[in-house]
C-alpha cells in the first residue's frame, strides 16, 4: 500500500519539460509557465553531420549519417533523462528550418531511449506571457517538410564544400575551404573590387556664387550654362566662365514651389534591420544579430532579483516578411490614437509581402508598443537601446500618416548662366513625430530663400571647387546584404554568417566598414569562377534557394533535387581534378631579392595574409620580408608596409631607411598617375569614400601632401 502511494505521488509530481535553444530564452519562458514546467536549453544542434568525413550515402538517396556533436553527449543524455521523467515534452526550438531540424533530432533521440514519452512541438513568434501560454495550449507536430528542406540544404552544402575544398588543397594551398553560398558572395565582392581597382578618376569643377539681396546672402550653384548642364573640366574653364558672368546683370528669373508626400516605410525584415543598423549605427551584421537575439530572448526590466519582469522585447528576428499580426496592429493603432491622434490613418496601412518571402514570421517589431525606447533606456545597454529604438520607431511609424515637405527653388539668371538655390521644410510631420534615431534629411530641412520674381541681386563672390569622379563603391555589410537579397541568394538566417565566414577565412578584410577581398580571396574566386561557373553563378544559386523553398512546400522531393545537382557537379569535379594544373608551383615564385641574413635568394610565397618574401633556405633560415608595393619616388628603393612602435599602426616606408626618410600613410596602388607617372595611393574620407591620389606633391592630380613627416618604425615584419 505504501509503495502504491509513493508511486502515485511520484507520478503526480511529474512536470512538463520544455526544450528551447538558449539558456537566456529558457530563463524567460520558465518564469511565464510556473512551477509545473521545467525549461531546459539544447544550446543549438546536439546532433549533426561529423566534420571528419563526407557522411552522405551517395548510393542511397544521399541519406545523411548523423552523430552526436562532439562535447554534447552529456547534455543530450541529461535531456533524455529529463524527458523520461516528464509528463510531456514540448520541443520549443526556433520556428525556422534549423529550429525544426533541432526539434526533429531531439524527438528521435528521446524516443530512441524511451518510445512512450509524449512529445509535441510548439512554436511562437515572440517571447511574451500571452504568446508562450498560447503556444503551450495549442501544441502541434514537427513539420517534416521543413526538416527535409534543412536536410537538403545541409547535404547540398556538404557535397559542395567537401568536394571543392580538397580540390583547393591539392591545386592551390593546404587549409583552404569553399562553400556554396559564401563562394558566390565572394565572387560579387571580387567583381566589384576589379571595378574599383580599374577606375581612374576624372577631374571636374563646380561653381557656386554668393548673391546678396538687401541684408540677406544666398549661395547658389551653377546648374545651366547656355541652356545645358555646365561641363567644367578644369580650372581654366571655370575662370573663363566667371569672366563672362561678372559682366552680367543678375536677376531672379524663376521660382518654383513643389510639395512631396513621403510615405512611411514598412516594419523591418532581417536584411533591412542589418542594413539600417550598418548605415545608422555602424554595426556589423554579426553584431546586429547578436543584439537582436538578446532583445528577442528577454531582458530583465528591473533588478537582478526581479526576474518575474523578464520579457522578450522584439519578435523573432529572422524573417523576410513585412506582415504583422492583427493583435499587434490593433495595439499600435490604439497607442498612436492616444499619443498622436492626428497622425492615425482611418484604416490600417497595408504592405505587400514580396512573392519570394517565406512569410513564416511577422516583421520584426516590439512585443509591446508601450515599451518605448525612452521607457527602456535604463534597462538596456547602449547598443541594445539603439537597436531597439530603430525597431520601435520603424514599426510605429509604419502605421502613421505620411509626412509632407515643401521645396522652394529659385533660379537666378546671370548672363547665359542659371544659378539655383533652394530650401525645403516639413509642412506636415506625420510619422516623423516618432522618428528620433531614424530622422531623415527631409525632416531637418533648410530655410526657404526669401526672394521674389524679378528681384535684382548682386553677386558678391564665387566659390569654385575641384572634384574628381567617383568609381563604384566597395561593398559594405549593408550593401552586400541588399545585393544578396535582391539576387535571391541566401535567406534571413544566412546573411550575417556569409559575411562572418569570409572574414574568418581571411578571404575578405574589413577596411573603413568596407569589405575588401584579399589576394587569397581573389585567387580562390578566380579559380572557382573559371572551372565551376555554374556553382559560382548568382542565378543558379538563387534557383537552388527556390528549390529548397519548394522542398519545404512539399512540391518536390529533396533527394531528387540533390540528384539533379550532384551528377553534373561530380563530373565537373572529377574532370577539373584531372586536367587542372596545380597552382602550388606558381605560388612560390623565385625573385632576384637576396636574403640579408644568409645570402640565399628570396621566394615569393602566399600566406594567409597575402604574399610575402621568404628565404629559400627555409627551414634553416626563417627570414621573411614584405613584398615591395612601389618604387620610392625619392631614392628608387622599395616601398613596403611598416608598422609603428607601440600601437602598431600601419604605414608605408622606404627599405633604404634611415638613409631615405620617405613615408606614406596611404597604401600604394598598382596604378601610376596619368600626369606624372608616379604611383597613386588609396585614400579614404567620409565625404568622398575611397579615391586615388598622386603621391607626387608637385602634381595637381588629387594633390597629396605626405613628405616630411617623421615616423619611427620597427624592423620588417
Amino acid at each position: 500500500m505504501a509503495a502504491k502511494i509513493k508511486r502515485a505521488k511520484t507520478e503526480f509530481q511529474k512536470k512538463i519539460l520544455v526544450i528551447v535553444e538558449s539558456p537566456a530564452k529558457a530563463k524567460t519562458i520558465e518564469k511565464y509557465l510556473g512551477p509545473s514546467y521545467t525549461v531546459k536549453a539544447s544550446m543549438g544542434h546536439l546532433i549533426d553531420l561529423p566534420k571528419s568525413r563526407l557522411a552522405i550515402d551517395l548510393d542511397h538517396n544521399f541519406e545523411p549519417e548523423y552523430i552526436t556533436v562532439r562535447g554534447r553527449a552529456k547534455l543530450l543524455k541529461e535531456l533524455q533523462g529529463d524527458a523520461k521523467k516528464a509528463e510531456t515534452v514540448l520541443l520549443a526550438s526556433d520556428n525556422d528550418r534549423e529550429g525544426e531540424a533541432i526539434a526533429w533530432h531531439l524527438r528521435n533521440a528521446i524516443t530512441a531511449r524511451d518510445s512512450t514519452v509524449p512529445i509535441k512541438r510548439i512554436s511562437f513568434n515572440e517571447i511574451t506571457p500571452t504568446a508562450i501560454r498560447n503556444a503551450v495550449a495549442h501544441p502541434g507536430t514537427i513539420d517534416e517538410d521543413k526538416v527535409n528542406a534543412q536536410k537538403a540544404r545541409r547535404v547540398l552544402d556538404r557535397l559542395v564544400g567537401y568536394n571543392l575544398s580538397p580540390l583547393l588543397w591539392k591545386k592551390v594551398k593546404n587549409g583552404l575551404s569553399a562553400g556554396r553560398v559564401q563562394s558566390v558572395a565572394l565572387r560579387l565582392l571580387c567583381d566589384r573590387e576589379k571595378e574599383v581597382e580599374s577606375f581612374i578618376p576624372e577631374e571636374y569643377w563646380t561653381l557656386d556664387a554668393d548673391f546678396r539681396s538687401g541684408k540677406s546672402l544666398y549661395t547658389a550653384q551653377l546648374v545651366l550654362w547656355q541652356g545645358a548642364k555646365p561641363e567644367l573640366k578644369n580650372e581654366a574653364a571655370v575662370n573663363a566662365l566667371k569672366e563672362q558672368v561678372l559682366k552680367a546683370d543678375c536677376v531672379v528669373a524663376e521660382i518654383r514651389e513643389t510639395e512631396k508626400t513621403i510615405k512611411s516605410r514598412p516594419p523591418l525584415t532581417t536584411s533591412q534591420l542589418q542594413q539600417t543598423a550598418a548605415n545608422r549605427l555602424g554595426f556589423t551584421s554579426r553584431k546586429t544579430m547578436q543584439i537582436a537575439q538578446q532583445l528577442y530572448e528577454g531582458v530583465s526590466l528591473g533588478s537582478d532579483e526581479a526576474q518575474a519582469s523578464r520579457v522578450g522585447l522584439i519578435t523573432y528576428m529572422r524573417t523576410d516578411s513585412v506582415r504583422i499580426s492583427q493583435s499587434a496592429l490593433e495595439e499600435v493603432r490604439e497607442w498612436i490614437g492616444k499619443n498622436y491622434a492626428g497622425e492615425l490613418p482611418e484604416r490600417p496601412v497595408e504592405y505587400v509581402v514580396e512573392k519570394k518571402a517565406q512569410d513564416a514570421h511577422e516583421a520584426i517589431r516590439p512585443t509591446y508598443v508601450s515599451h518605448t525606447p525612452d521607457y527602456l533606456k535604463e534597462y538596456l545597454n547602449k547598443d541594445q537601446q539603439k537597436l531597439y529604438a530603430i525597431i520601435w520607431e520603424r514599426f510605429v511609424a509604419s502605421q502613421m500618416n505620411p509626412a509632407r515637405t515643401k521645396t522652394v527653388s529659385v533660379d537666378i539668371k546671370a548672363g547665359e548662366g542659371i544659378f539655383r538655390v533652394s530650401g525645403t521644410k516639413v509642412v506636415v510631420k506625420g510619422f516623423y513625430k516618432v522618428m528620433k534615431l531614424l530622422a531623415s534629411k527631409e525632416e531637418k530641412g533648410n530655410p526657404y530663400p526669401n526672394l521674389k520674381m524679378g528681384d535684382p541681386v548682386k553677386m558678391d563672390a564665387f566659390r569654385a571647387e575641384q572634384h574628381f569622379t567617383h568609381g563604384p563603391s566597395r561593398f559594405t555589410d549593408a550593401t552586400i546584404i541588399k545585393t544578396l537579397e535582391e539576387k535571391g541568394i541566401g535567406r534571413p538566417s544566412t546573411y550575417a554568417p556569409i559575411i562572418s565566414v569570409l572574414l574568418d577565412r581571411y578571404y575578405v578584410t574589413r577596411s573603413n566598414k568596407q569589405l575588401v577581398p584579399t589576394i587569397l580571396g581573389k585567387m580562390i574566386s578566380g579559380m572557382l569562377s573559371e572551372y565551376f561557373p555554374g556553382v559560382m553563378d548568382t542565378a543558379f544559386t538563387a534557383a537552388m534557394e527556390t528549390k529548397l523553398d519548394e522542398v519545404e512546400e512539399n512540391q518536390i522531393k529533396w533527394p531528387d533535387m540533390i540528384r539533379e545537382f550532384w551528377d553534373p557537379f561530380k563530373e565537373q569535379v572529377d574532370e577539373v581534378g584531372k586536367s587542372l594544373e596545380s597552382f602550388k608551383g606558381n605560388l612560390d615564385e623565385p625573385t632576384d631579392q637576396v636574403c640579408e641574413k644568409c645570402g640565399k635568394s628570396m621566394v615569393k610565397k602566399l600566406g594567409r595574409f597575402g604574399f610575402f618574401l621568404a628565404c629559400s633556405g627555409f627551414p634553416e633560415c626563417r627570414n621573411t620580408r614584405s613584398i615591395p608595393l612601389a618604387k620610392c619616388p625619392k631614392c628608387g628603393g622599395d616601398i613596403v608596409a611598416r608598422k609603428t612602435r607601440g600601437r602598431g599602426k600601419e604605414f608605408y616606408g622606404c627599405t633604404n631607411y634611415p638613409e631615405c626618410d620617405f613615408i606614406s600613410h596611404f597604401k600604394p596602388t598598382s596604378q601610376n598617375c596619368p600626369k606624372c607617372d608616379r604611383f597613386l595611393v588609396e585614400k579614404y574620407d567620409k565625404r568622398n569614400g575611397y579615391y586615388k591620389s598622386c603621391i607626387n606633391p608637385e602634381c595637381d592630380y588629387l594633390h597629396s601632401e605626405i613628405y616630411g613627416e617623421e615616423v619611427r618604425f620597427d624592423d620588417e615584419q
